[in-house]
C-alpha cells in the first residue's frame, strides 16, 4: 500500500514538470507586444463622420492672460425707454402688453385727453387764420405794386400775416411737445371731430415691453396721477457690470476684450469694456467696469451672475488646439491626431491655456490634424482590450 502511494507522487511530480516546460515553451513562442509602438485606433472617414468628430489643425494663435472678475448682466442704459404722458387724460385703448415685441413708432395705446383737443383745434385755428391773412397779404401786396392801395396798408397787412404765421408755429409746437407726430398733425384737417381728443401713444424705441403700468380707463398725467405707461427695454445688446478691485484696476483699460461665461452652463460670449469708473466704492475698494455684449438670440437675460475673463496680457503660441482636443490617457495629458489609419494617442504637453484654446509646449508640431469634439470616443475606444491571438 505504501509504495503504490508512493508511486503515484513520482508519478503526479512528472506529470507537473511536463506541464510547467510545455507552459514555457507557449509563453516563449506567443508574440510578446512590441514596447514604444503608439496607440492607433482605426477609423475611416465614414466613421469618423458617424461619430461626430470634429478635426482641427493645430497651429499658431494668439494666447491672453485674463483677469477673472465676477459680474451680473444688466440692460443697456441706452437701450431702455420710459414710455411717460405728456398731458392729463384716460387711457382709452392698450394695443401692447408685456412681452410683446414693438418697433419704433407703434402705437401702444390710446388716451382721450380735453388739453390734447383744445390743443388741436387751436392749431386747425391757427392754420385757417394763417391761411386767410396769407392770402389777404399777397394781394394787398399786388394791389400796392399797382399803385391802388397806399404802401400803408401793405406794410400793416404784412404784420398781420407774420403774427398769424407766428402763432399758426406756436400752435403746431405746443402739438409736437404734447406727443403728436408730423403726419398725424399733417392729417388733422381731414381729421373726423371725434378723433380730436384722441391721442396715440408710440414706441420710442424698438424692443420688448418689460413693464405696463396702468389699465383700460386709468386717469394718467399731473396732479399726482400715474405719467409712466409701459417700459420698453432692447435686449440686443446688454450690459455686464464688474466690480474690479483697486489693486488691478492699472490693468483695466476701455476697449479690452472680454470673455463673459454664464454660471453653471457652457454659454460663453465676446464683449468690450466700454467704461471703466474714475471712482473707488468706499466700502468695497473697487471700482465699477461695464462691458457691453451682443445679445442677438437674447440668451444674456438682465439678472444672471456670469464670470468675466478681462484680455489683460496676449501673446502669439507657435502651436495651439482647442481645450476639447485634450484627454487624460494613463495619467497624462494627450490628443488623437489624425492618421491613414485613423487617429494616433499622442502624448503632449500642455502650456497656458485661453478659453476654449489651450497651448501645446510639446509633443504636437504645427500643421498635424487633432480630434476637437467628441474625444471622450476616442478615449473609450482606446481603452478597449484588444483581440486575443
Amino acid at each position: 500500500m505504501f509504495l503504490a502511494h508512493g508511486s503515484a507522487a513520482a508519478i503526479l511530480s512528472v506529470l507537473l514538470a511536463v506541464t510547467n516546460v510545455t507552459s514555457q515553451a507557449f509563453a516563449q513562442s506567443a508574440p510578446a507586444k512590441p514596447e514604444g509602438k503608439p496607440a492607433v485606433i482605426v477609423m475611416d472617414d465614414e466613421r469618423i463622420k458617424l461619430a461626430e468628430i470634429e478635426l482641427r489643425e493645430a497651429g499658431p494663435a494668439p494666447i491672453a492672460r485674463r483677469l477673472m472678475v465676477p459680474g451680473t448682466i444688466v440692460p443697456d442704459a441706452g437701450r431702455v425707454a420710459h414710455v411717460s404722458v405728456k398731458l392729463s387724460g384716460t387711457v382709452a385703448e392698450l394695443r401692447k402688453n408685456i412681452g410683446d415685441d414693438v418697433v419704433k413708432d407703434e402705437v401702444l395705446g390710446v388716451l382721450e385727453s380735453r388739453e390734447v383737443a383744445d390743443a388741436k383745434s387751436e392749431y386747425l385755428s391757427a392754420r385757417l387764420s394763417n391761411e386767410l391773412q396769407q392770402e389777404l397779404t399777397a394781394r394787398d401786396k399786388s394791389l400796392w405794386e399797382g399803385r391802388a392801395v397806399p404802401e400803408q396798408q401793405y406794410i400793416k397787412s404784412r404784420n398781420a400775416a407774420a403774427q398769424t404765421e407766428m402763432r399758426f408755429g406756436i400752435a403746431r409746437q405746443k402739438l409736437m411737445a404734447l406727443g403728436v407726430t408730423d403726419a398725424e398733425i399733417a392729417g388733422l384737417p381731414q381729421a373726423p371731430d371725434g378723433s380730436l381728443r384722441s391721442q396715440n401713444i408710440r414706441a420710442p424705441i424698438s424692443g420688448r415691453v418689460a413693464e405696463r403700468k396702468v389699465e383700460s380707463g386709468t386717469a394718467v398725467g399731473r396732479d399726482s396721477l400715474e405719467t409712466e405707461l409701459f417700459v420698453i427695454v432692447d435686449l440686443s445688446r446688454v450690459w455686464v457690470e464688474l466690480a474690479v478691485s483697486s489693486t488691478d484696476l492699472p490693468l483695466v483699460k476701455e476697449g479690452q476684450p472680454v470673455d463673459i461665461a454664464l454660471r453653471g452652463l457652457s454659454e460663453t460670449g465676446a464683449g468690450k469694456i466700454v467704461f471703466v469708473s474714475p471712482l473707488l466704492d468706499r466700502e468695497t475698494r473697487s471700482a465699477r467696469v461695464v462691458a457691453s455684449l451682443p445679445n442677438p438670440d437674447g440668451r444674456w437675460r438682465p439678472g444672471s451672475f456670469v464670470t468675466a475673463g478681462i484680455a489683460v496680457e496676449r501673446r502669439d503660441v507657435a502651436v495651439a488646439v482647442p481645450f476639447a482636443a485634450v484627454q487624460t490617457v494613463d495619467g497624462r495629458k494627450a490628443v488623437f491626431v489624425r492618421t491613414r489609419q485613423g487617429f494616433e494617442k499622442r502624448d503632449v504637453v500642455p502650456g497656458r491655456r485661453d478659453g476654449a484654446v489651450v497651448e501645446i509646449v510639446s509633443g504636437l508640431s504645427a500643421g498635424e490634424t487633432v480630434a476637437s469634439s467628441n474625444t471622450f470616443s476616442l478615449k473609450a475606444e482606446l481603452s478597449k482590450p484588444g483581440d486575443e491571438d
